[in-house]
């Protein structure tokens, strides 16, 4: 199957690498000198130093060229979510046929999830889904095994994912619940950021179990909420990637709950990670839509009450803590 892969960061990259076994696969990216460092060196440098590029993986900086050799397979971007609707855009003068994004979040602004974001600038008609699943770019690019989930309401769209993607290392399970696929995805970045201060603070094991525990609660009732089914919530794009973000070393989300704790500003730790976390970025805008449906978040409200309203991550933590006690449901 012919495939593009629309941004070369470290998770596009990844995955490049695993589709290539089996697919003529294309990586994009905007910066041309990236790609012809990665050409050259057959290593994406950058953002997944270590990791060979197979001799059958094109890499190009040529968009249409992208965008039309997956005019009758996949088109995926991976770019982040904040890099979604210029990339979207960008694609409006060309017709979509099956879109897939890999990017986990809801946008800053707006508080719209992906699916949200592609309806209002390409249209209601695009065939759509999102791939997502608890997945470390440098453990599938080692040829580790993983398994991921395709959220998507259009069975054809499913069916052609998981006959390109699934493989001997990476497993792919199907959904008809985009929403909950995307909510879980967002929202376990900022669980991460909490579960990383509590580590980093030396609250324990119990401590973290906790907070993962009724994180995975938060993420239910919001996915529930804006119409994802909790059933959802259980398998790989809920508790499974939860799982992943919020006790794996490789998490960018959690590292930044380590440098919270141990004092360091965010920016500090943004310079560190190279980039903005997820986490960080959809925080704000998964509050709102918490706040605006009068859904119980806590721990999102003190995650966020910690990056943007000057609170301390040990006040963050007596403040979950010293909460009323109630019924677990």
């Amino acid at each position: 199957m012919k495939i593009s892969l629309l941004g070369a960061g470290a998770w596009g990259t990844a995955l490049a690498i695993a589709l290539s076994q089996k697919n003529q696969v294309l990586l994009w990216a905007r910066d041309a000198a990236l790609i012809a460092r990665a050409d050259d060196a057959r290593e994406n440098l950058s953002y997944l130093p270590g990791f060979a590029l197979p001799p059958a993986l094109e890499l190009s900086p040529d968009f249409n060229q992208a965008v039309t050799h997956a005019t009758d397979g996949l088109l995926i971007i991976a770019t982040s979510v904040a890099g979604m609707r210029p990339l979207l855009t960008a694609l409006k003068p060309f017709a979509i046929r099956n879109l897939v994004w890999l990017c986990k979040g809801l946008e800053e602004d707006t508080t719209l999830l992906p699916h949200q974001i592609v309806a209002q600038v390409l249209g209601d008609d695009v065939i759509c889904g999102a791939l997502s699943g608890p997945s470390f770019a440098q453990e599938v690019a080692r040829g580790l095994p993983c398994a991921l989930t395709i959220g998507s309401g259009n069975a054809a769209l499913r069916e052609q994912v998981v006959a390109a993607v699934h493989s001997r290392s990476v497993r792919v399970y199907a959904t008809d619940d985009l929403i909950g696929v995307e909510v879980g995805g967002a929202v376990k970045n900022v669980l991460a950021i909490a579960t990383g201060i509590a580590d980093g603070l030396g609250l324990g094991l119990n401590a973290r179990a906790a907070l993962i525990t009724r994180g995975l609660a938060e993420i239910s009732r919001l996915g529930v909420a804006l119409g994802g089914r909790s059933e959802t919530f259980m398998g790989l794009t809920g508790v499974g990637d939860l799982i992943l973000t919020c006790t794996g070393d490789l998490s960018r989300n959690r590292r930044v709950g380590l440098g919270l704790a141990a004092g360091q500003s965010l920016q500090a730790i943004s310079d560190e990670l190279g980039h903005v976390a997820e986490g960080v970025r959809c925080v704000q805008a998964v509050r709102q839509r918490a706040r605006a449906g009068q859904i119980d978040m806590p721990i999102v409200e003190a995650v966020a009450s910690v990056l943007f309203d000057g609170e301390t991550p040990l006040q963050m933590m007596q403040a979950l803590l010293s909460r009323e006690a109630r019924t677990e449901n």
